[in-house]
């Protein structure tokens, strides 16, 4: 598959972020949602931050406090036992889990889509029971000159959740609340109806039998779900059978629906694929990648907050050419375009 990337990648690196505050640092910005918007480039990104730390004998995590509505900072001295650090996302401590940051959605704007003006304050910060470890993976959907962002809640009280927001500017956002229950997150909504209905992907998760497939649900109006089916499920042996979810918005093409996907594999390992969609009913597959359509090669996809990742919540077709913004190894967006045809032919 010839993927061309941008020789400026990655087009968005933590230092080009402002923290939204003094005692934080930003670790990593990625997985952004992408639209057109008032004739540029419009990213909603996910910046994760970390509390500034000049001891190497602790560790601090930083999460909402739901009364004082501001970030508090909880630390763990390292030579604690009954305290589990292997994982850089997570520390394991007092039978629960905590996140070492905390995201944020932040906009980037840009004219020709490579080169982007970031703004310096968050667009959409942490503000319920539901967020207090944050928000995460923002994917834009624009029906009707609504732009609605189904994004994943993280919370050491509720789980992970799938939540909706709208705007119509990129200015003010408005929160509509919990569309999945937890554990559920990898929510991408149709751009338009279908027979009828509205039409989203998500990916619930089973803690008890470790099955993280990706589903496709119904609704009548945006906020309540229904007659979930599984849609796609990783092949044993496969780039994609540790889990699957999907990626990109979807968007329409004349040989029907075609969804940009991330898979990763046991040894967690993430790469995107494409599947082609019936245009009557997405549930219907008529064919998906067997192979990657893109994995991790560069060095800033090697290697970052989390090694060997390209993950995107962005695409769109344009000319015959498919632009995919993507996270890069968890720190970093890049910019990367595949040839509709290519990808196409890749299917099976």
């Amino acid at each position: 598959m010839k993927v061309l990337r941008s020789n400026k990648n990655p087009i968005i690196k933590p230092e080009d972020v402002a923290p939204s505050g003094p005692d934080l640092k930003v670790i990593g910005v990625f997985n952004c949602g992408a639209v057109k918007f008032n004739g540029e480039i419009l990213l909603l990104m996910r910046v994760a931050e970390a509390p500034e730390c000049d001891r190497t004998d602790i560790v601090k995590v930083p999460m909402l406090d739901i009364e004082t509505n501001s970030i508090v900072i909880k630390e763990f001295k390292k030579t604690d036992k009954n305290i589990d650090i292997c994982d850089p996302r997570v520390i394991k401590a007092d039978q629960k889990n905590y996140l070492t940051s905390i995201s944020h959605f932040r906009i980037a704007r840009s004219k020709n889509g490579i080169d982007f003006k970031i703004d310096k304050k968050p667009a959409m910060f942490p503000e319920n029971i539901f967020e207090r470890f944050g928000i995460e993976d923002p994917r834009i959907t624009e029906i009707d000159g609504v732009y609605y962002i189904g994004y994943s809640a993280v919370s050491d009280i509720t789980g992970i959740t799938v939540c909706l927001a709208s705007t119509c500017d990129f200015v003010s956002f408005k929160r509509h609340g919990i569309i999945f229950l937890p554990d559920n997150k990898d929510f991408a909504l149709f751009p338009e109806k279908i027979g009828g209905k509205y039409y989203a992907f998500n990916r619930p998760s089973s803690s008890d039998f470790g099955i993280k497939d990706m589903w496709i649900s119904q609704s009548d109006d945006l906020l309540s779900w229904g007659n979930h089916k599984i849609m796609m499920t990783g092949g044993e042996g496969f780039w994609d059978d540790g889990r699957i979810g999907c990626g990109a918005v979807p968007f329409k093409i004349k040989e029907g629906w075609l969804e940009i996907y991330h898979g990763a594999s046991k040894d967690d390992k993430y790469c995107l694929g494409a599947a082609l969609l019936d245009i009557n009913d997405p549930s219907k597959i008529i064919s998906r990648s067997y192979n990657p359509i893109m994995e991790p090669e560069k060095p800033y996809e090697k290697i970052g907050f989390v090694n060997n990742v390209v993950f995107t919540c962005g695409a769109f077709c344009e000319d015959g050419i498919v632009k995919i913004y993507y996270g890069a190894a968890d720190k970093y967006i890049a910019y990367a375009e595949i040839g509709l045809i290519e990808i196409l032919g890749s299917l099976k």
